[in-house]
């Protein structure tokens, strides 16, 4: 028997268990690399959660103290609303909610949704708080190609292929706008709306 075909066997063997330890390193290298990303995705969407910006501040400008009762307070929210376009779509009680809709690009439509609580504050009923919030939704023009036939029976089975276009709105974004100058600008109109109910009422008082 010649010197080869007595290693044969054993060189093969080697050679196998060598390719075996490769690949189950290949393979481990592999898991590694997996459950490292995996932890790393979690820490980054971890990271990006929405909630952990949620402060609960007590300074957020989202309410506002005034001078008038529940009644009158979300009458001038409701008047502030109306002066500026939006349209009610709920005051009773002390709530009052409205909408207005924007353009501000060709195919970008934008909707401001006000959401308003009057709240009696002190046991005279003569003060009040407002609490306001507005969400803000994005919309886009979405298109879709609808296919019909036209059968014409007179000359047989020929069929006319018909296609028509319609659009519709999506929303694609949703988000409450953040406490602010907007939230200024709204409260300091609220004050005055209530000083011309007040007004009016006072000219009423001292007419004859």
């Amino acid at each position: 028997m010649s010197p080869a075909a007595a290693t044969g066997p054993t060189t093969m063997t080697q050679r196998i268990s060598s390719t075996l330890r490769h690949t189950l390193l290949l393979l481990l290298a592999a898991s590694a690399a997996g459950c490292s990303t995996f932890g790393s995705d979690n820490t980054t969407n971890r990271k990006n959660s929405v909630y952990l910006n949620e402060r609960f501040q007590a300074d957020e400008t989202f309410s506002r103290l005034f001078d008038a009762s529940v009644e009158d307070t979300c009458e001038a929210a409701r008047r502030a609303l109306l002066s500026q376009g939006y349209v009610i779509n709920l005051a009773q009680g002390g709530s009052i909610s409205g909408s207005k809709r924007f353009q501000p690009e060709g195919e970008v439509h934008v909707e401001i949704s006000f959401n308003i609580v009057c709240v009696p504050e002190g046991g005279a009923g003569k003060l009040a708080t407002a609490y306001v919030s507005a969400l803000q939704d994005r919309y886009t023009v979405k298109r879709s190609t609808n296919s019909t036939s036209l059968g014409v029976s007179a000359i047989g089975s020929i069929s006319v292929p018909l296609s028509s276009t319609s659009e519709s709105l999506v929303k694609v974004a949703s988000e409450t706008i953040p406490a602010g100058q907007f939230y200024d600008r709204f409260f300091a109109l609220m004050q005055k709306m209530l000083r011309e109910q007040a007004q009016g009422v006072n000219n009423a008082e001292a007419a004859p």
